[in-house]
């Protein structure tokens, strides 16, 4: 999978790459710790981010236009353990409100 992440970002695609933290089949740190070692400098360090002023979770955003996120309380599928933060990080992250 790194390859096929590396040449997407090659290809200019914007990429997101997210985890649910209590992701107890791949966990979050294990995926952070790969995206990491892709060697991408980072342009917005790992940080929060909100809902309503809540923490959904945190996110990185990469020069080369990568982005990882997770998401706070979901688990392996996030969009089926935590649908409506799914959603509002997916719209954020289309519409470059994320970070």
């Amino acid at each position: 999978m790194l390859q096929l992440h590396k040449d997407m970002v090659a290809a200019g695609l914007k990429v997101l790459i997210y985890s649910g933290d209590h992701d107890f089949i791949v966990p979050f740190t294990g995926t952070r710790a790969w995206v990491y070692s892709l060697g991408y400098q980072v342009e917005q360090p790992y940080r929060s981010w909100t809902i309503d002023g809540q923490v959904a979770g945190f996110v990185v955003h990469f020069k080369e236009g990568l982005t990882f996120a997770t998401v706070k309380g979901a688990g392996h599928m996030v969009p089926q353990t935590s649908p409506s933060v799914a959603l509002h990080l997916l719209r954020r992250y289309l519409n470059d409100l994320l970070w």
